[in-house]
């Protein structure tokens, strides 16, 4: 059996429907299995010992002329089964022209003709793993009804990288017996970043609270932002940020991560990936991202995310996705620090050292 999934999105998206390959790794042991992503995301998946084969779909494909070329080659690939975790209109379009006999995906109106199985996106989680886990397990069940409920993404990091990011914190003389917490300062656009000076008040408290050594999560083009927050806090917070200490790839990032007692911050694939790590996560949502979809594995306790709707559910009454778009920053600013102080100091207080 050769089988092609496809997750053409965010590395948390990609990341998240790894869990795919595991169960079908275990429920066909010679299955092929492939892997249709965008080059970006590929660093999470490295060392994945139940993929097969990574397809990274290039921008030169959104040309007409490859794109043909390249739906053509994956026809020539011969799959027995298309998972369309993406469902877009052009996935839609490689998944119905591989001519496997078996095509996946989420149902749409104006793409549903292009599958042999389609379900609702509306869902309702059974278990702690959240919809986002159990909606693309449900995808599989065309396949068989014995597949499980839930599986955990995986970050498979190796010990070189491992001992990489214990001997950068050691020559940064990190303080062992402090906690250390890295804090995704932004998200991923600024529709999905917490306000900066609500932030600082966040990090100030966690510094009072515990004293934490703190690791800001950017890349050298955002420096100025990542510094516009350092600047925010106040002195004693300063002083135990290290801002010159963050991962130079993903890889680096997610091995420094593993090294960290938690992830605190705006919710997104930092958020996937600590998760990933087995690290504990305590996640800020955007008033304009669904928390029920992407509150993966939360237990009060190890993973805990806040939203404004959790406190002010009235403002997400008979509202449209567009609507809630537009108000984001509005909204954003309702999201007082005060709110989520009580949450984050029993995160604080269960996940200490």
């Amino acid at each position: 059996m050769k089988i092609l999934v496809i997750q053409q999105k965010m590395i948390g998206d990609v990341l998240t429907s790894s869990i795919l390959f595991e169960a079908l790794r275990h429920q066909y042991p010679e299955a092929e299995l492939h892997y249709l992503i965008y080059p970006h995301t590929r660093a999470v998946l490295e060392n994945n010992p139940f993929i097969d084969k990574l397809i990274l779909f290039k921008d030169a494909y959104k040309r007409p002329i490859n794109f043909f070329r390249f739906i053509n080659e994956i026809k020539d690939e011969n799959y027995n089964v298309v998972i369309d975790v993406y469902s877009k209109i052009a996935t839609a379009v490689i998944s119905r022209y591989s001519c496997a006999p078996l095509r996946i995906s989420y149902n749409k109106w104006y793409t549903s003709l292009f599958y042999t199985n389609t379900f609702d996106r509306k869902f309702v989680a059974k278990t702690k793993a959240g919809q986002a886990i159990e909606k693309r397990l449900h995808l599989l069940s065309p396949l068989s009804e014995s597949f499980p409920l839930q599986i955990k993404p995986k970050i498979y990091l190796s010990s070189t990288e491992m001992e990489s990011a214990k001997a950068l914190l050691l020559a940064n003389k990190i303080n062992k017996q402090q906690p250390l917490y890295m804090i995704a300062v932004l998200g991923s656009s600024k529709s999905k970043t917490y306000p900066p000076e609500y932030l600082a008040e966040i990090l100030n408290l966690i510094v009072m609270e515990t004293n934490a050594q703190l690791l800001f999560n950017y890349i050298p083009s955002q420096r100025k932002d990542a510094e516009l927050i350092f600047n925010l806090c106040n002195t004693n917070t300063q002083k135990n940020i290290f801002l010159d200490i963050f991962g130079k790839s993903l890889r680096e990032f997610m091995a420094l991560t593993s090294q960290c007692d938690a992830l605190i911050g705006n919710e997104g694939g930092a958020v996937n990936m600590a998760k990933a790590l087995n690290t504990p996560t305590f996640a800020i949502f955007s008033p304009s991202i669904s928390k029920e979809n992407w509150n993966t594995y939360e237990d009060g306790a190890k993973h805990i995310s806040v939203h404004l709707k959790d406190f002010q559910p009235e403002k997400f009454q008979d509202i449209t996705k567009k609507q809630l778009k537009q108000l984001t920053n509005a909204y954003y600013a309702d999201f007082k620090p005060t709110m989520i102080t009580p949450q984050l100091k029993h995160f604080l207080t269960v996940n200490s050292i």
